[in-house]
């Protein structure tokens, strides 16, 4: 008879297993920068708060990427922000003039940071600039933006990533991994909770609320996150999704968009994701998968960093100790080796497509009361991230 396994010695054998992973990703991580002049070029579109705190700072940090353009219609603040990080004159464009970016040599990679409405108009226009393009997430507001924009990459043959930078992140990557090799046993149920008080003071909050220019509020925003983390943890696709929507009608930030929305999904392996985001309830990126012989904990799982990941086998908790990285500069690098051709499209526009697909659904199903919606696209991943993410690199 083959001797039993106990769950502890699982999740033993798990940990021991990840930390080889993780002196992999280290290693990665270590690795040489490569000199200014064989850096791909980047230009920054949109000059808000997300580009300023983030996306240039980890354009400092990028080994294989470099700040060589900006885009904004605010000339005073371009002008600030090229002089602080070196970008010449003839680097600064407006949106009026966006289209020169075709003549302009040293950008071989927009970055879209603009609000989601404006995501479509400014990716397509960089495509037929001959540009690949990193679009900030959610891909659009529409399903046929999304749509127009694959379309448009595969007339210019150019790249089409979103800015999943959960994918290339250490921390989320181990976890997928420990899912994927069994050491939680069969995933049963994934709960995801998203959300934030919305700031009306902050002009960067302000456009967040407003259907226009933000397409759905928190779900799109913030909401994101889980229904992305349900699909690349249990590894598969929702097959039927049930939501609920509650907004205060007194609550003057939500005129045009709902303040809270919960949604459930169901999938093919009999798995099932609660997820719930919110712009009126006190600040959290959490999520927890139950498998059934341990689980998984995530709580803060997707902010920029500081994010804590549990195994949990009863009263047993285990902290995984994965080192930390930027992880701007993580998703920025992997774009520069896909356009050199040294790494796979790991979360290409069809990802993208994907989850506005599945947001619409849920808003479908929230205006329905919660009747259930069928969302069976037969889409499946192309690249598992938990199988080519440092492994590559």
């Amino acid at each position: 008879m083959p001797k039993q396994i106990s769950r502890r010695s699982l999740i033993e054998l798990s940990i021991a297993g990840a930390a080889a992973l993780a002196g992999a990703e280290a290693k990665a991580l270590d690795r040489p920068a490569l000199p200014k002049d064989q850096r791909i070029g980047f230009a920054v579109v949109g000059l808000g708060k997300l580009a300023q705190g983030q996306i240039i700072p980890g354009l400092r940090k990028s080994k294989g990427a470099k700040l060589v353009a900006l885009v904004s219609g605010h000339r005073d603040k371009a002008d600030r922000i090229a002089a602080a990080e070196g970008i010449p004159a003839d680097a600064i464009y407006n949106y009026d003039d966006y289209d020169r970016i075709a003549k302009d040599p040293r950008i071989q990679v927009v970055y879209i940071v603009l609000p989601n409405s404006m995501h479509a108009e400014y990716t397509i226009r960089a495509l037929k600039a001959g540009k690949h393009v990193l679009c900030e997430k959610p891909m659009a507001t529409s399903i046929a933006d999304c749509e127009a924009m694959i379309a448009a990459a595969k007339a210019a043959d150019r790249k089409l990533m979103i800015a999943y930078r959960c994918h290339y992140e250490p921390k989320n990557l181990d976890a997928m991994r420990r899912v994927r090799s069994g050491a939680l046993g069969k995933p049963r149920l994934f709960v995801t909770d998203m959300g934030r008080q919305v700031d009306m003071s902050d002009p960067a909050d302000v456009w967040r609320v407003d259907k226009t220019l933000a397409g759905s509020g928190a779900l799109g925003d913030m909401g994101i996150y889980g229904i992305s983390a349900s699909r690349y943890m249990l590894n598969e696709e929702p097959v039927e999704v049930r939501a609920w929507a509650n907004t205060d009608p007194n609550d003057p930030r939500f005129k045009t968009v709902d303040d809270m929305i919960a949604w459930q999904f169901r999938f093919p392996s009999g798995a099932i994701c609660n997820g719930s985001t919110s712009f009126n309830y006190n600040a959290t990126m959490s999520f927890e998968l139950w498998g059934e012989k341990a689980r998984l904990r995530a709580d803060p799982g997707a902010f920029y960093g500081g994010n804590k990941f549990q195994l949990i086998d009863g009263g047993t908790f285990t902290d995984l100790d994965v080192a930390e990285t930027d992880h701007f500069a993580r998703e920025m690098d992997w774009m520069a080796d896909v356009v050199r051709g040294k790494a796979p499209m790991v979360s290409p526009g069809e990802e993208g497509l994907q989850d506005v697909r599945l947001i619409h659904a849920i808003l479908e199903s929230a205006a329905k009361g919660g009747a259930p919606v069928k969302i069976d696209w037969h889409y499946k991943r192309a690249v598992d991230p938990a199988a080519v993410v440092d492994i590559v690199a």
